[in-house]
C-alpha cells in the first residue's frame, strides 16, 4: 500500500510539472492590462527560475505599470544562476523594476531569498505573501486545484489561473461559476493548451501515449497537451459581449434532468432563447 501511494504521488507530481508557454501567456494576459497598474502580482506555483510568468511580467513591468512582482514555488529543482545549485531549498524572486537606463531586467535588480519553508502555496510563509498580493497569476498543480481555488476565495484575491476544463464539473467549483465568482478567461474553451514538460516525462509520453492526444511535437520538441483553460475573476471585453441566441426551446430537443431544474444543451450556440426554467418560456438574454 505504501509503495503504491508513493508511486501515485510521484506520478501526480510529474504530471503537474507543466510549464506554460510564453505565447499562451501573452495571448491571454493582453486582455487584462488595465488590471495590473500599480498592483503587486504574485505567481505562487511557478518555479521562478524557469517560469514564463516571471519572464512575461518582468519584461513588461514598466508597460503594465506594476508595483512589484513576486514568484515562489514548491522547492526549486533547477541548477542555475538563481538557485546557486541549492536544489533542496525553495526560493522567492522579488522584482520591483529595472534600474533607470536599463531596457531589460537585470539579475542585480532581482531579489533572491531562500524561503524558510518548502514554498508550498499552503505554507504560512507563502500565505503571508498571498495576503500582500493584489493579483495572483499562475498555473497551479491540477491535482490540488480545488484546494488552490478555495484558498483564493478565502483571501478574496483577484486572479488569472489555468485549470483543467473538467474543473467546471467539480462540486466545489461549479457553484463559484454559478454565483458569478469565477468565469472563463478570453481563450476559448475549444482550444487546448500546450505545455513545456520535463524531458523524462516527454520520453514517457512518446513511448506510451498517442501523438495528438497527450502530446504534440512542435518544431521537434515534445509539448504536453492538456484540456486546460484560463479561469479568472477579472473583467474582460469578451465577458461583456452579447451572446446571440437564435434557437427556441422544445421538450423534444432539450431533455430535462430528473433531479435538477435544468435542460441538456450540448453547445453554447444551441442555448434556447426562450428557456426560463420549469418549462417556462420567459425570454432571457445571456452574456459570456
Amino acid at each position: 500500500m505504501a509503495l503504491n501511494r508513493n508511486l501515485g504521488q510521484a506520478a501526480r507530481a510529474k504530471n503537474d510539472e507543466f510549464y506554460t508557454q510564453l505565447a499562451d501567456i501573452e495571448k491571454e494576459l493582453i486582455h487584462y492590462k488595465s488590471h495590473f497598474k500599480g498592483k503587486i502580482v504574485y505567481c505562487n506555483c511557478d518555479d521562478p527560475t524557469v517560469s514564463n510568468f516571471f519572464y512575461y511580467f518582468s519584461n513588461n513591468f514598466e508597460i503594465l505599470g506594476l508595483q512589484k512582482l513576486v514568484t515562489t514555488c514548491y522547492k526549486n529543482r533547477q541548477r542555475d544562476l538563481f538557485s546557486q545549485h541549492d536544489v533542496e531549498r525553495a526560493i522567492k524572486l522579488e522584482y520591483d523594476g529595472f534600474r533607470k537606463g536599463d531596457r531589460m531586467p537585470n539579475i542585480n535588480d532581482i531579489g533572491i531569498t531562500k524561503l524558510e519553508e518548502d514554498g508550498d502555496f499552503r505554507s504560512p510563509e507563502c500565505i503571508e505573501l498571498l495576503k500582500q498580493a493584489d493579483v495572483v497569476v499562475t498555473n497551479p498543480p491540477f491535482s490540488l486545484f480545488r484546494e488552490y481555488v478555495a484558498q483564493l476565495m478565502e483571501y478574496k484575491k483577484k486572479f488569472i489561473i489555468i485549470g483543467n476544463k473538467n474543473a467546471i464539473t467539480y462540486k466545489e467549483f461549479f457553484p463559484l461559476i454559478k454565483e458569478n465568482k469565477i468565469w472563463v478567461g478570453n481563450t476559448t474553451m475549444s482550444r487546448d493548451l500546450l505545455f513545456d514538460i520535463p524531458e523524462d516525462y516527454a520520453c514517457e509520453l512518446v513511448k506510451n501515449k498517442k501523438e495528438g492526444s497527450s502530446y504534440k511535437i512542435v518544431e521537434g520538441i515534445v509539448k504536453g497537451r492538456s484540456p486546460s483553460i484560463w479561469f479568472t475573476n477579472l473583467d474582460n471585453a469578451k465577458r461583456n459581449e452579447d451572446l446571440i441566441l437564435f434557437k427556441s426551446y422544445t421538450p423534444e430537443e432539450y431533455p430535462h434532468y430528473d433531479n435538477y431544474d435544468a435542460i441538456e444543451v450540448s453547445k453554447t450556440k444551441e442555448i434556447p432563447k426562450n428557456w426560463g426554467g420549469n418549462g417556462s418560456s420567459d425570454h432571457f438574454s445571456g452574456q459570456i
